[in-house]
């Protein structure tokens, strides 16, 4: 395995890192300072949407990243020049990882206390923010900002009149060919769930022409009755097929950040398709946090140092080969992120954007934080 592939390595040897911008988030300054700090921490996969100007946004940040190279091994992160995997995810069908809130705010009642704008991890929920992007300098903006929700629903529950909603979309099937041929993706992930065959079908009759250029196809289901049995039909639809397979299993979507409670739903879920002893690589997903890695050494789903050496194929069929990280791993770097755009937002000119790289006594410290995420994984291969 060359050095050009070391994702797939870390992916044989089961401490593959990844970092999910989410499938509908579409704030292009985060997803490109997520990209940058989480590279230089030794990310081995970007996941973010399948939209020309986040992938440009995230293919930015890698390319600053590789004038920090000798930056970031000094200061021992674990970036070593090798980027990261970039992926972009897809769907064969309605799915809360692919859509936005909105509501009107004019139909809010004065009095309400609005938990929406608290319970929101994005802080895409705004009530009378100046609105410094538009031509106007002094427009107040009050609702969801769309380009910050990634869909996890929170702010609908809260609502004390019921106003919030949602809007879904689909993939565009012409668009995604598009993407893979011509932007420099390495990796797709397909979001479909039980009975969706069909479905699924169709988006890769779409895609599979390309697929031999991709490095890794993954597949992320939610748990269902019948999930092993579907999962066993993807495979007989898919195969033979040249790029590594990853099974994400998404335990509980896009709440990480929650507590350490929701972990045990994406681990329960790894364990389920381990025991099915698909062909491919499992890394879990949904309700991971900075207690996943922990459990799973614990419970002994993780290889070690030694495990790795011997290069068994049957070894992925009994260890969890990764862990991808999302709304925990965004909000963690959050308030370093939030330093930033108040810079932008404070400059004298409207139209400046301040870079991450630009501010070392904020890129750093948000590569240590990332970093502290990124090498509790990466510690297996030194055990």
């Amino acid at each position: 395995m060359t050095d050009l592939f070391a994702p797939l390595q870390s992916l044989k040897e089961g401490h593959w890192f990844k970092l999910i911008c989410g499938a509908s988030f579409q704030h292009l300054p985060a997803v490109r300072s997520l990209t940058l700090a989480y590279t230089l921490a030794g990310a081995d996969c970007i996941d973010v949407a399948a939209d020309p100007a986040v992938i440009a946004a995230a293919q930015s940040a890698l390319q600053v990243a590789r004038h920090l190279v000798r930056d970031a091994k000094e200061r021992g992160y674990g970036y070593k020049g090798n980027p990261p995997f970039l992926m972009v995810s897809l769907n064969d069908g309605e799915d809360p990882h692919f859509r936005k809130a909105e509501f009107n705010f004019t139909q809010c009642p004065t009095d309400c206390p609005k938990p929406c704008e608290t319970i929101c991890p994005a802080q895409a929920i705004v009530f009378n923010r100046i609105d410094n992007t538009s031509a106007a300098l002094s427009v107040n903006f009050s609702g969801v900002e769309s380009q910050k929700c990634y869909g996890c629903g929170r702010c609908i529950p809260v609502c004390p009149y019921d106003k919030i909603y949602t809007k879904s979309y689909m993939s565009t099937a012409t668009a995604i060919a598009s993407l893979v041929m011509s932007t420099g993706v390495d990796a797709v992930e397909i979001h479909t769930k039980v009975g969706r065959l069909a479905e699924f079908r169709q988006l890769w009759q779409v895609i599979s022409p390309w697929v031999n250029q991709l490095k890794v196809v993954a597949i992320s289901c939610p748990d269902g009755e019948g999930m092993i049995d579907y999962l066993h039909a993807i495979t007989d639809l898919i195969t033979p097929l040249c790029s590594a397979l990853i099974w994400q299993t998404d335990g509980r979507p896009m709440s990480g950040d929650i507590g350490n409670g929701t972990t045990l739903a994406a681990v329960k879920l790894g364990q389920k398709v381990l025991a099915a002893k698909l062909p491919g690589y499992v890394q879990l997903a949904g309700g991971t946090n900075s207690y996943t890695v922990a459990k799973l050494k614990a419970m002994g789903l993780l290889k070690s140092a030694e495990d790795s050496t011997q290069h068994s194929a049957l070894s992925t069929q009994h260890y969890v080969s990764g862990v991808a990280y999302g709304s925990y791993a965004r909000v963690l770097l959050s308030p370093i992120l939030e330093q930033l755009e108040n810079q932008e937002v404070n400059h004298t000119s409207v139209k400046a954007k301040i870079r991450l790289e630009e501010e070392p006594e904020l890129l750093w410290p948000a590569v240590e934080l990332a970093h502290s995420l990124v090498s509790q994984i990466k510690s297996q291969q030194e055990r």
